[in-house]
């Protein structure tokens, strides 16, 4: 009788119990990493923060999620389903003891011609006169460290499909406590210029130009060379010297990974660095070091020397950050005339 009391208790449990995606799960592989475990920040905005949790809807942690902020450091999650989405959305909520905010859908009205000149003269100097977001990506290395964050794009298609009208009047009225975004309100900005500041912001909707990645770029660059190794190495150091690179060693491909003595003597690394631009890109997003400083594989067959590199370009796609393409397409401009003269 016990076993049948029991058999049935889990027949009459709802399959989903059992099945449910796990939000705590879900962040650490996802949005942990740039977040921080407990939701402190990092490459990502701090999401624990009070008045951040505080002020911001469900549907706005669900479609910043989905959407992510292209061109800059979140990137879209498209393959999670919206169950999986909305176990990490509970998790998130689950690091304030207040209730979520829900917001009215419905338009504010304004006068965005007014608001634009307020915008020039009170959020400008954080969020760009641009409004694409404060220079840097808000990582460690390219943000002042008394600030948590770096004020956000609100000219991002990502962030106008998550924040509502409602929303953003909300934070211009009562700031960010904790972050360098004050309260307009105790600063005596009046009701109708902070709706005028909103019907702004919602007008940029129609003219953002957020940067659409080309994922087709080949993960690697190429050459071939017909002369020897020794040739191919000497002229491949010249050609780095050449372009303003320091050469900092090269090394057996097989060191450390077979008996010291029995490496194959025709693959070989060569490491060599700009270290002005590794700095500047290091500034945009520390993730550069994946992948920096240079490095070129020679490997010798058949009377033949292939050079092969990393592509910065097709690197900098995965991180969905702007500003970072443009000098990755700089690197890679500059790996392909190092490697062409070396080829020669």
């Amino acid at each position: 009788m016990k076993n049948f009391s029991t058999l049935l208790l889990i027949l009459l449990v709802p399959l989903t119990a059992y099945s449910a995606p796990q939000g705590k799960q879900l962040y650490q592989q996802n949005c942990a990493a740039c977040h921080g475990d407990m939701g402190k920040g990092g490459v990502g905005v701090p999401l624990a923060l009070a008045s951040f949790l505080d002020s911001v809807s469900d549907r706005y942690l669900f479609t910043t999620i989905r959407e992510g902020r292209p061109g800059r450091v979140m990137p879209s999650f498209q393959d999670m389903s919206d169950v999986q989405v909305e176990a990490i959305v509970r998790y998130i909520r689950s690091w304030s003891k207040n209730k979520a905010p829900v917001y009215p859908l419905q338009p504010i009205k304004g006068n965005s011609a007014n608001g634009k000149k307020l915008y020039a003269q009170h959020c400008a100097s954080c969020h760009g006169a641009d409004a694409k977001g404060g220079s840097g990506t808000g990582v460690t290395f390219s943000r002042p460290r008394d600030l948590p964050i770096i004020a956000p794009s609100l000219a991002n298609s990502g962030f106008l499909a998550a924040a509502s009208d409602a929303m953003i009047k909300h934070t211009l009225i009562n700031g960010r406590e904790g972050t360098p975004m004050n309260s307009f309100s105790r600063q005596g900005m009046s009701d109708s210029q902070v709706n005028d500041i909103v019907a702004y912001i919602r007008s940029l909707q129609h003219t953002t130009t957020d940067q659409k990645t080309d994922k087709s770029e080949p993960a690697y660059i190429k050459y071939e060379s017909s002369e020897s190794m020794k040739s191919t190495l000497a002229a491949l150091k010249n050609a780095a010297i050449g372009a303003n690179f320091r050469i900092i060693r090269e090394q057996l491909f097989e060191q450390g990974y077979v008996e010291k003595g029995k490496e194959d003597s025709k693959k070989i690394i060569l490491y060599f660095c700009n270290f002005s631009m590794l700095n500047k890109a290091l500034a945009i997003d520390p993730r550069v070091g994946l992948f920096l400083p240079c490095r070129v594989t020679l490997i010798e067959k058949d009377g033949k020397v292939s050079m092969i590199t990393v592509n910065p370009s097709a690197m900098s796609k995965k991180f969905n950050n702007a500003e970072l393409d443009k000098i990755c397409a700089e690197m890679t401009g500059m790996y392909r005339d190092i490697l062409e003269e070396a080829a020669l």
